[in-house]
């Protein structure tokens, strides 16, 4: 994959990259010499992150950590809560609006209620604010950390896109990449994501080697799993999941595999994109009900992402027409080639050592 749509652009971006990489690369050698000061915590923490910009599948790995642990544990998630417009520590509520926490911190709180879900820029002091609060956590999870290194997570999961491995692509500007792909080596636990669900053990190979693994890292291979759609608005909107044809609301980073699925299903997709975490407009919000209206000559139903779905909410203009058709479609995590076992014996042992020790 190249790593930039536009090469011509490249003798020009190459350089700023090459101090990019300089400048975040002495910043890690800070925190490895010990230059810059580094915390752990009494309690496990897992961080859960990725080298490169853009939607390499965060949210439905924590959701799946948080779904694997909360039987067992008391657990709290920590994020950046990216656009919202508050600032500081923030505990995320139900009742919670997007613009207060963030559309995925809501979202995951919406559908693990029982989580205690925080938002907070400064990773450390997020911890400390959720381990002085009640009950007291027994795990915490950090969405989207791995460059958060004032903290010191005791496992380390990196996120790399199955069509953008990260030693495949290049540093900022002139590719994705927030560091060097050196940074991989402090990761425990690799995870491709958004592999094709008939991955071969073959290719699974090939992939391995591309990356480099260190000595004692874990490599796994998962796909996305599309669930049945649900109401946004609730109860009121059950019976209205007809008609095949579709206007699908998205504002994430990469929304073609939802279009891919929908179509795969018989839909007929009318595609209405945002940029990625967009925040809607009332002139947005007047485009999408203009849209679904003129769609409304047969049958028909709108669906979202969970993640748009958590900023939807919060409209006030959205049609009642509309209101009563949109659905958001979930996704889950599926490990492939027989891995999930695995993967949660290394997240069980590693509370299990972690709390012996302390």
């Amino acid at each position: 994959m190249r790593p930039l749509p536009h090469p011509r652009l490249w003798p020009w971006l190459l350089p700023v990259s090459w101090l990019y990489e300089f400048v975040t690369t002495l910043r890690n050698k800070a925190f490895d010499w010990g230059w810059l000061p580094q915390q752990r915590f009494s309690v496990p923490v897992i961080a859960v992150g990725n080298l490169a910009v853009g939607g390499t599948g965060k949210t439905p790995h924590t959701e799946y950590l948080l779904r694997l642990l909360e039987q067992q544990f008391r657990v709290a998630t920590l994020s950046r809560g990216y656009g919202r417009k508050s600032k500081g520590f923030r505990m995320v509520e139900q009742e919670s609006t997007a613009a207060e926490s963030g559309d995925e911190p809501l979202q995951m709180k919406h559908k693990f209620p029982c989580v205690a879900v925080a938002v907070d820029k400064n990773r450390r002091r997020g911890i400390q604010q959720l381990l002085s609060s009640s009950p007291v956590p027994e795990v915490i999870i950090l969405d989207d950390a791995l460059q958060h290194r004032y903290v010191q997570a005791g496992l380390n999961i990196l996120l790399t896109d199955y069509s953008r491995l990260y030693t495949r692509d290049l540093i900022l500007p002139a590719g994705r990449l927030r560091e060097a792909p050196q940074g991989a080596k402090r990761s425990n636990i690799i995870i491709v994501t958004k592999c094709p669900e008939d991955l071969s053990r073959q290719e699974a190979a090939v992939i391995r080697r591309k990356l480099h693994l260190q000595p004692g890292q874990h490599l796994f291979f998962t796909t996305f799993r599309y669930r049945h759609p649900y109401p946004v608005f609730g109860a009121e909107s059950e019976g209205a999941l007809q008609g095949n044809r579709v206007l699908a609301i998205t504002g994430i980073a990469r929304p073609e595999p939802m279009f891919k699925q929908l179509e795969e299903e018989g839909a007929e997709v009318t595609p209405l994109t945002f940029p990625d975490h967009h925040t809607f407009s009332d002139s947005d919000i007047n485009r999408i009900n203009k849209t679904f209206n003129e769609l409304w000559e047969s049958p028909c139903l709108a669906i979202t992402t969970e993640k748009d779905a958590a900023r939807l909410r919060d409209m006030t203009g959205l049609s009642a027409l509309l209101k009563v058709h949109l659905f958001a479609l979930p996704i889950e995590v599926d490990f492939l080639l027989g891995g999930e076992p695995a993967f949660k014996r290394l997240i069980f042992s590693y509370i299990d050592k972690h709390n012996k020790l302390s």
